[in-house]
């Protein structure tokens, strides 16, 4: 009953503010953008928001705002970004409820004849972080709210420590938690391959063989799909974060219109990129490679430089037990490197983060071994490897091996 009467509370309150030009009788200017959905996930400590927009917007490098509380008004401590050049008009004038514990709701309205305003009323807040993407434009506000719980409450205990700190860094997380996360699946089949193979059928294949050897390591395993379903990137992160995931292994297999390319290759999430990275990000994004580019102003906003270090050194050595392993096994394998590249499903995950290529679909050779369970089994058993080294690594040294240069790596 009381989160009844707070949800009526809040979607009542607010709004007249939000919506003043077209209770005026405000005519939409030309040339504006509209809100197309919002959207929302919700798990005991993290929410994503989702606004998806008709075009994309220009937003500064920290648009959102963070207001306290006001009791005499009876408004709950609140985010608020504005969105330029874009019409809502009245269309969410009811604003979009939310009461999962850690918000109430979602408004928006229009604050200005050129711009909406977005609202999230807060229950229980810790952090956020707050991103845009492409095809289609949308906004993404992740909203985190154990930390300041237990923060709260060592504070209670302590009397006089401080409450409200930040969600735990990468580098203080321990290594618990491996979420896999096998590319593409139901109606998006990923590369197609010799013989009508489609990528999705393989990375499933070997994400369970993965998860199975990691958790004979002990280790826990969340998976973001465990059959032939499709689930779009934002779902696939947020089962991540919501599954508070130390480490987010993404799985794919590579396609090329050169059909003598083959060989394996292990990215992180970082700004800088090669061209080839740019075409493989593209593709797996789902977007036009000239869209990449708004992606790296993003990553530069988000100050990526903890997690892509840490997703460098998880690279590493996943990627020499996995070809030190196919090695023996399999005698010399092809081998392309550990990489950097924009990949939104890397980078729309908190935690350290690789994606991993495990060959080229369209080259007879790699075709053949990647229909082999147990060569995947194999693949899977070195990488349940790398991560076990990864997670142990203190006192350890990996080697260089992914970044020695392009003319000397193995093409067998």
């Amino acid at each position: 009953m009381k989160a009844r009467s707070q949800r009526s509370m809040w979607a009542s309150r607010g709004l007249l503010a939000l919506v003043a030009f077209t209770l005026l009788g405000a005519e939409r200017p030309p040339g504006l953008g509209d809100v197309t959905e919002i959207r929302t996930w919700s798990y005991p400590d993290y929410t994503r928001v989702v606004v998806e927009l008709s075009r994309g917007i220009a937003l500064e490098e920290d648009p959102t705002v963070r207001l306290p509380a006001d009791e005499s008004a009876s408004r709950p401590e609140r985010l608020y970004i504005d969105l330029p050049e874009i019409w809502v008009g009245r269309r969410y004038a009811d604003g979009v409820p939310v009461g999962d514990g850690l918000l109430q709701g979602v408004r928006l309205g229009q604050n200005t004849k050129r711009t909406s305003r977005l609202v999230v009323d807060l229950e229980r807040y810790d952090s956020h972080r707050m991103f845009t993407l492409r095809s289609p434009d949308r906004v993404v506000i992740d909203i985190y709210g154990e930390a300041r719980k237990k923060a709260e409450a060592d504070s209670s205990v302590k009397k006089g420590g401080q409450s409200g700190t930040s969600r735990l860094s990468a580098q203080s997380r321990s290594m618990k938690t491996v979420v896999i996360d096998p590319g593409h699946g139901g109606k998006d089949p990923g590369a197609v391959g010799i013989g009508n193979v489609h990528e999705k059928d393989i990375n499933l294949k070997l994400g369970l063989l993965l998860a199975e050897r990691l958790r004979s390591r002990s280790f826990n395993v969340v998976m973001t799909r465990s059959d032939d379903s499709f689930i779009d990137l934002e779902t696939r992160t947020a089962i991540a974060e919501s599954a508070k995931g130390d480490i987010f292994v993404s799985i794919h297999v590579n396609a090329s219109e050169n059909k003598r390319l083959r060989g394996i290759e292990i990215y992180y999430l970082d700004e800088e990129h090669e061209r080839h990275n740019v075409e493989v990000a593209a593709r797996e994004n789902g977007v036009r490679p000239e869209d990449v580019d708004a992606l790296q102003q993003t990553l530069a906003r988000l100050r990526v430089a903890e997690a892509s270090k840490l997703s460098q050194s998880l690279a590493q050595y996943v990627h020499r037990d996995l070809t030190e392993g196919l090695t023996q096994t399999y005698g010399r394998v092809s081998d392309l490197g550990v990489k950097k590249g924009p990949f939104y499903v890397l980078f729309m995950s908190s935690m350290p983060a690789i994606l991993v290529e495990t060959g080229f679909l369209t080259n007879p050779k790699d075709a053949k071994l990647l229909s082999s369970k147990r060569y995947l089994d194999v693949m899977a058993a070195q990488i349940a490897s790398g991560l076990g080294h990864y997670r142990n690594r203190d006192g350890q040294r990996v080697s260089r091996t992914g970044e020695r240069a392009h003319a000397s790596r193995s093409r067998l």
